[in-house]
């Protein structure tokens, strides 16, 4: 498919282009980052761009996040609203293989016609990101779905990162939190504009209560000023169950609703619009770097200087980084 088809496609919605201009998207080609790129412009040269709710779910291990994303996302293509998910998976720093296992875990969401899911892996990015998740959001923003969910790797400081990439940032946590939250600490925290206490049945139920209290009094201490109006609440749920979810469903639409309403949603979406400037120069930068031959060599030839001593790595790096903005100065416009 050329970029024009492919993003026609994408406005109607169709499964194929939007799992073609995903991939495209993800790639790490050359060739395909500068398809990509035109896609991402002609999306926003065709107003194609949606307001759907671009909803990111992060929390500890364990804590039942694709059941609760299946179990929300099926009440919410009940309602009429299609629903997207981008599962992250982690990736092995040894071969750098995914499992892109999480799809196999909504096999109810994931057969249902409003309704697509994308597994991706994480690779080198930090942040409980893959390598474009915002490029993928934009793009399904574009197809029109109503919520977009981000499904992040698990529970870290680095996770903070996704909150500059989405509408609203839900934290799950497990009943008996103490000890996560010990773990968890204060920065992302102070990002959630949404704590759901996940797995409230059962036995655990007293449990996740007192978890429900805690957390709410933690919070009232940490968002002492929200621009937006928004007070960040705590909610009970239990996704094997079925039971709270409605009152998720509904939190999350009201918020989106009046984020709209006092125009915070677009602002918002401008500000982070900034960081994804950012991050695109550096990954380009990186790119670009990692592409030239000559800094190739150069680099395969001093890290052995730097492993065996005879080489201070900062030395080695300052070298590169000269060689390589000197050559970007020699070469012919």
């Amino acid at each position: 498919m050329v970029v024009a088809e492919l993003v026609a496609g994408i406005r109607r919605g169709e499964r194929r282009a939007l799992a073609k201009a995903i991939t495209l998207i993800e790639s790490s080609r050359p060739e395909d980052d500068r398809l990509a790129v035109a896609l991402l412009e002609e999306l926003a040269r065709s107003n194609a761009g949606g307001t759907g709710l671009r909803v990111a779910i992060s929390g500890p291990p364990g804590a039942g996040k694709s059941t609760l994303i299946e179990t929300l996302g099926m009440q919410a293509v009940a309602a009429g609203l299609r629903t997207a998910v981008l599962t992250i998976d982690p990736s092995s720093r040894r071969s750098g293989g995914s499992i892109l296992g999480d799809k196999t875990r909504m096999p109810r969401l994931s057969s249902h016609h409003l309704a697509f899911i994308r597994p991706s892996a994480a690779g080198s990015t930090l942040g409980g990101v893959a390598r474009r998740t915002r490029e993928s959001m934009v793009v399904l923003d574009a197809a029109g779905f109503d919520l977009i969910f981000v499904e992040t790797v698990g529970v870290g400081q680095s996770e903070t990162e996704v909150a500059g990439m989405v509408d609203l940032f839900v934290l799950v946590l497990l009943p008996n939190a103490g000890d996560e939250l010990q773990g968890i600490k204060r920065g992302i925290m102070e990002l959630a504009d949404l704590v759901v206490v996940n797995k409230a049945d059962g036995v655990f139920r007293a449990a996740a209560e007192l978890t429900q209290t805690q957390v709410a009094a933690a919070l009232t201490l940490l968002h002492h000023d929200r621009a937006h109006g928004w007070q960040p609440a705590v909610l009970l749920v239990s996704a094997h169950e079925e039971r709270g979810i409605d009152a998720l469903l509904t939190t999350l639409r009201t918020f989106h609703s009046e984020m709209r309403a006092n125009g915070r949603l677009e602002e918002k979406r401008l500000q982070q619009a900034g960081g994804w400037m950012w991050e695109r120069l550096f990954d380009g930068l990186r790119t670009r770097f990692l592409a030239d031959p000559h800094m190739q060599r150069l680099a395969e030839a001093m890290e052995p200087a730097v492993r065996c001593g005879k080489l201070g790595a900062v030395a080695a790096a300052e070298r590169m980084l000269v060689a390589f903005f000197d050559r970007q100065e020699r070469k012919p416009c």
